[in-house]
């Protein structure tokens, strides 16, 4: 078919070039516009008439918006032998570039493509344990490698495998340049395939300053927003590099660790007397301990002690032992404290701040706020509670204590050497306070 009648009304051949190029591009927008806003629009119609789950998420990644810019392209390519005046070079040369569009929109839309694919597989729960995002961005790396040799080749009209046969001189400079890809690429199948690392985990890595939750994980980068709300971006190799904290299972068993010590004044350790025994036997939580504990003790003290009377020769409770006794069973009655989790209640060795009564239990909340709160109610209640037994927490002295022994003339757990103004006074601590650990005055 020809159509030269449209050119017979233009006296010279560069207005009908001119009018053949504008007619050309006048179609080729007119077929964009139409695809985009009548095309696209019915297919969407159809789409969702049908009930096809999917069709959304291939207009959200803009799957069909890229795949419609191949049509006014074909239209080009096949407008353009009909435009009169034009040298064959100049025909060759716009048909080579629009051979490369053609080559770049289905690079992208295949892109998209992967893109979407990537959306559904995220609506399935095993996404949660097994993403492939990094896979998915992998595939889209060679894509663009391809479509980038196959424009290449066909702007300098050759055959793609003479740009390929050159790769293998180039590989040096290939493999150094895309060195972090492929470590990451190695290291993405490694946390993926033995499931180290998922989105939404909590991490800590302090190399990087990171400590909070997985928001994604890339080929390249992993991003942790930390609690703080910052965020960091870590290199996906840098985590075989490094080593790192996951918290998953911690909130997968339900238990959050408690591990925190009350350090006891020692000065303050002793027997129990008579009327504290029968005292604390009315305690609830208590009842049986001291009921089995007193009963115990009067059957060892009566089998084998010659004078028990004498407090050398037998066995007696303590207040710290007591004490630990107390807290045990506190904890057992405590409904926020996991009971199937390990559980103790110890005593450290002494140091020179006290002796610590270690407490290493777990909550069964592992909310982050739920656990504080559960923490410092049990730490105010044991707290409160140490009176009770005659009990002190060591707490180094403070300033305002310094100054109430200089007042004091040198009474209390240090005495003031030196005579004078309390400017030239200095304070003399003792060698030890009679348990056999030495220990600096509490508060």
């Amino acid at each position: 078919m020809t159509v030269d009648w449209i050119y017979s009304f233009l006296p010279t051949p560069w207005a009908r070039t001119a009018a053949g190029i504008f007619l050309l591009a006048a179609v080729s927008l007119l077929l964009h516009v139409l695809g985009r806003r009548y095309l696209l629009a019915a297919v969407r119609a159809v789409m969702r008439k049908a009930r096809i789950s999917w069709g959304d998420v291939l207009f959200e990644h803009r799957v069909p918006q890229r795949a419609s810019l191949i049509i006014p392209l074909l239209a080009i390519q096949a407008g353009l032998p009909l435009v009169p005046g034009l040298s064959v070079g100049v025909t060759g040369l716009i048909q080579r570039l629009v051979a490369a569009c053609l080559v770049l929109v289905g690079a992208l839309t295949l892109d998209a493509l992967l893109s979407a694919a990537h959306g559904l597989y995220l609506r399935h729960p095993v996404a949660a344990t097994r993403p492939i995002k990094s896979y998915v961005q992998l595939v889209k790396v060679f894509v663009f490698l391809i479509a980038g040799i196959f424009i290449v080749a066909r702007l300098a009209d050759q055959t793609p495998w003479y740009f390929v046969s050159g790769l293998g001189a180039m590989m040096a400079i290939i493999l150094l340049i895309f060195r972090d890809t492929l470590l990451s690429l190695v290291a993405s199948i490694q946390l993926t395939g033995n499931d180290l690392i998922r989105v939404g985990d909590w991490i800590e890595m302090p190399q990087f300053e990171a400590d909070g939750d997985v928001l994604d994980i890339a080929l390249n980068t992993v991003k942790v927003q930390n609690w703080d709300r910052t965020i960091t971006v870590i290199p996906t190799h840098k985590f075989l590099e490094h080593s790192f904290k996951n918290w998953r299972n911690m909130f997968d068993g339900g238990g959050r660790r408690i591990k925190r010590a009350i350090h006891v004044d020692l000065s303050t350790v002793r027997f129990l007397t008579e009327e504290e025994i029968e005292h604390f036997s009315r305690f609830e939580l208590l009842r049986d301990y001291m009921r089995g504990k007193v009963s115990e003790l009067e059957e060892h003290n009566a089998r084998y002690a010659e004078e028990p009377d004498l407090i050398a020769n037998s066995r007696r409770l303590t207040n710290v032992g007591t004490l630990r006794a107390y807290i045990a069973a506190y904890l057992r009655s405590h409904p926020s404290i996991h009971q199937n989790l390990t559980f103790l209640v110890r005593q450290l060795a002494p140091t020179p701040e006290g002796l610590p009564i270690e407490i290493y239990v777990f909550t069964n909340d592992t909310r982050w706020a739920v656990y504080e709160g559960i923490q410092a109610d049990i730490f105010d209640h044991i707290f409160s509670m140490m009176q009770e037994f005659g009990l002190s927490v060591f707490q180094s002295p403070s300033g305002r204590d310094f100054g109430a022994a200089l007042e004091a003339g040198g009474r209390g757990p240090f005495r003031v050497i030196g005579a004078g103004s309390p400017e030239t006074a200095a304070l003399d601590f003792p060698p030890g306070n009679g348990q056999g650990v030495k220990q600096p005055p509490s508060g």
